[in-house]
């Protein structure tokens, strides 16, 4: 894929673009939220032995939720949802995991942020990060405004955030969603792409 669309990877350097996304502090939250937090931290020693589904449903909804972006006014987001477009004369599609795009009900439209995961342990020969950026590919030709793209990708424990920028990509390292300061970045970093949702790419 990176050779047919001519893709390039960003290595061992971070664009100003995921830079910026990624300068975040661990959150302060309130009451309700701590509480939420713990509730969540306290289930990172199943992380490693949960399927694919459980993962899912049990733990990584929670931290997507509390990062701030499932529904809400302005934004919807969508689970398993699939996604097409005719890209440079090829046919694209794929499934994503999780989206979050302007739309309502169904009805997906302007996607921004793509998100894939799946257990290396389980299904070893699933290439998430490729998933990812197909997704990209179909979401810039879907938008065609030019705007970045913002994403992630969870194998297992391990969270990496990806931008796209045109036809460069970057990843961020690891976070270890089962060590509590890298859970509390991970969510840190969700709340600061849905500010910049609402600032920037929304409208």
């Amino acid at each position: 894929m990176v050779l047919v669309f001519g893709l390039s990877k960003i290595d061992r350097v971070y664009t100003p673009l995921m830079k910026e996304w990624l300068e975040v502090g661990l959150p302060v939250f309130d009451e309700r939220d701590q509480a939420y937090f713990e509730r969540i931290a306290q289930k990172t020693n199943k992380v490693t032995t949960w399927s694919e589904e459980d993962l899912k449903m049990k733990f990584i909804t929670h931290i997507l939720d509390l990062g701030g972006v499932l529904d809400d006014k302005g934004f919807a987001s969508f689970f398993d949802k699939k996604l097409a477009a005719v890209v440079a004369g090829y046919p694209l599609s794929v499934k994503a995991d999780f989206v979050v795009a302007q739309g309502v009900m169904d009805y997906m439209e302007r996607p921004f942020f793509h998100f894939q995961e799946y257990k290396p342990d389980k299904n070893p020969t699933n290439d998430s990060m490729a998933q990812l950026l197909e997704a990209f590919l179909i979401a810039q030709a879907q938008n065609d405004d030019g705007k970045p793209l913002y994403g992630c990708e969870v194998n297992g424990a391990i969270w990496r955030f990806v931008t796209m920028e045109g036809k460069s990509y970057c990843v961020s390292e690891s976070y270890d969603s089962t060590r509590r300061e890298d859970l509390g970045l991970i969510i840190a970093i969700l709340r600061k792409f849905r500010e910049i949702l609402e600032t920037r790419l929304l409208g």
